[in-house]
This record gives C-alpha cells, structure tokens and sequence, in this order.
C-alpha cells in the first residue's frame, strides 16, 4: 500500500492538530471511548537514511530509532503487541482480555526490513507482518511512485499528456518539485494504471533516469524473503501480483491478482498464506468487491489504509481492517500517544458527518 503523499501545509496543520490534544489532555480524556480494542499499525521502509530536501515519500520512512521507541511506548502504555493471527482470536472472543493491543505490518518488502527493521523486532521479541507483492521479489515491479519522484528532482520542467491533454509544470525550485509531484500524483491516481505507469516511466527516459534496477535495489529478492520468513515472529502477507490498486481492474483481473499472488508465495516459502494487504487500499482502491473476495478465498484477515483504530464490529468484517500509519513526518512519541488514543479518529469521523448537514443548512 502507499498511503497518499501529503503538502508540508497539510503535514504542519495535522501536527498542531495532534499536539493540541496531546497538550490538551483531551486525546487521553477520550481514550476510553475511542481507543477501541487496538490498533493495527502500518510501515515501508525503515531505514536510518534521512530524506533529501525533496522527498514528498518521506512519509513511507522511518528511523530504526522511531520503531525501537514506538514499542517500547506501546508495550509501557499496556498495550498487548498482536501477530494477525492473534489479532483475528482477540475479535473473534474479545471478553477474553481488556487489554488493547497493536499489530506491525510493513508493506512492499522491502530490503531494509531484513537490514534494520527485522533486529529491532528481535530486540524485543515481537512479532509482524511483511506484505511481499510477487512482481517487486520477482525484481521487475513498478514502483511508479518513487520513479516520479526521482524523475521530478532531476528536470527544471515536466510535460506529460493525460488522455490527450498536455500539462506543462516547472520544477525549478523546492516548492515547484513539491507542487508538482502532487498534481501529478493524484492525476495518476485516478487513470488507468497501465497509463500511469507509462506517463511515469516516460517522465523518467526525459530526466536521462534508468529506473529498471529500482526494484531490484530496494525490495527483497525470494532468498531474502525465505530468510525473513523463516524469523518466527513474521508473518507473510499477500500483496497482489504487480501491486495495482485493484478497483481498477476487471473483476477476473482482480481475482487474479488476487489468488496467483497468494499461490505463489505459498510455493516458494512452502506455508499457507492467510493474510493480504490491498496495494494503495484507500476507499477508491478496494471496495466491497474485494473485501468479499478476500473472505472467499480464506484469508483470516485483510487490511486497507483506511484510517482508525479496530473496534468490536470489526470482527464481521475481518477483511477490511483498519490502520494507523507511523508516517515519517510524525516521528514523535507525543504523536503516536495521541493516534493510538483513536481521538483524532473519531473526531474526524464526527466532522465528516456534520459537514454535509452544514453544507444542507
């Protein structure tokens, strides 16, 4: 999944917006009422890399130092940290502990997993999930995202056409790098996959950039993955074939990233697969149609980036479970607190509903 990226205007009013109900104590205030059972939390890359002055995908990276904190906050705060296994038991017979819980789950597999996440998790003993789409091991997916990046931090200019209509965007500066990147983003998000990454592997020929090896670079191969898989406390997930946002597809398209996905990860790491993670998983890339699917095809849990925190009800829909994203522009323990608190969830919720009975009014 790659959460959508955000403006630094947005990151900078959502931080004031968590540090004032950290400040506040309202955050801890409400907890008992939006808290829910847990949360189940979602990573990429961790990596002690830090970002280029242009990185809009910073948010998909995190310190080794920021996990290291982030377990030990939820383990003293009293949460229980889950393996999806686990997660799916406590629904199922919730009366069965009081304690909230909090699941890992890192999607795209990539290498620094192995390298500096995989230590840390040792380190306390915990388990987590790796969602491992089959094309990115096979060493030939498309990380479009970052190659768009790449490509924008190279030119001065960028020119692409989108069904017959030509765009022309400086990127001489920061804040044009920054623009720019956002409108094509979310452009591309909204076409044909297969388009999308033609634009962006276009885009990239123009900027003199040989992106073929990217994959290769960054995700793990199937050694690396079976040396992963073999720690106990992983699990592995599914992820599809080629990582596309699946309510794009066809419903045999679907069905067949889908269920290939999941055969051939059970072949190569010879263990039944029962876990998947939609790729991008927002409301506008897996819906109903998929969240069935997953169901039918046995798997005991699914999860999307839509955001919150798991509660009771959750146990009907298993395959379409919530997350809570530890983004690398929150990389504060004051920040986590509050987002595990469920709060700014739920007043979000509370907003969304009121604003269309505003808007009526």
């Amino acid at each position: 999944m790659v959460p959508a990226p955000m403006s630094r205007r947005s990151t900078r009013y959502l931080k004031a917006a968590l540090s004032t109900l950290h400040y506040s104590g309202v955050g801890e205030l409400l907890t008992p009422l939006t808290r829910g059972m847990g949360a189940i939390l979602m990573l990429h890359n961790v990596s002690p890399e830090m970002p280029a002055a242009f990185s809009p995908n910073r948010i998909l990276k995190i310190t080794p130092e920021f996990l290291d904190t982030t377990i030990r906050q939820t383990m003293e705060a009293g949460f229980d940290v889950l393996s999806l296994d686990e997660v799916a038991a406590r629904l199922k017979e919730p009366a069965k502990s009081e304690r909230p819980f909090v699941a890992f789950t890192l999607d795209d597999a990539y290498r620094d997993n192995l390298d500096h996440a995989a230590p840390v998790f040792r380190r306390y003993g915990v388990p987590y999930t790796v969602y491992a789409p089959i094309d990115y091991v096979d060493g030939h997916g498309d990380l479009w995202w970052l190659a768009l990046e790449k490509a924008i931090a190279k030119v001065s200019r960028v020119e692409y056409c989108i069904e017959g209509q030509k765009w022309l965007l400086p990127t001489a500066t920061l804040a044009e790098k920054e623009a720019a990147y956002h409108t094509i983003y979310w452009r591309l998000r909204y076409v044909d996959e297969t388009v999308a990454r033609s634009i962006v592997a276009n885009l990239c020929r123009r900027a003199g950039l040989d992106v073929r090896t990217m994959c290769r670079e960054l995700v793990l191969d199937w050694d690396g993955l079976r040396q992963l898989a073999s720690d106990p406390l992983v699990t592995i997930g599914g992820h599809t074939l080629s990582h596309h946002a699946l309510s794009k597809l066809g419903t045999a398209g679907m069905q067949h990233e889908m269920v290939t996905s999941i055969k051939r990860l059970e072949t190569e790491l010879k263990r039944p697969i029962r876990h998947f993670s939609y790729p991008f998983g927002d409301a506008c890339s897996a819906g109903q149609r998929e969240f069935d699917f997953a169901r039918e095809m046995g798997m005991l849990t699914a999860v999307t980036t839509r955001k919150g925190m798991v509660h009771a009800h959750h146990a009907g829909s298993l395959t379409s479970l919530p997350r809570v994203s530890l983004n690398g522009d929150y990389q504060d323990a004051r920040y986590t607190k509050t987002l595990l608190s469920g709060a700014p969830f739920a007043l979000y919720d509370i907003a969304k509903s009121i604003a269309p009975r505003a808007r009526a009014a």
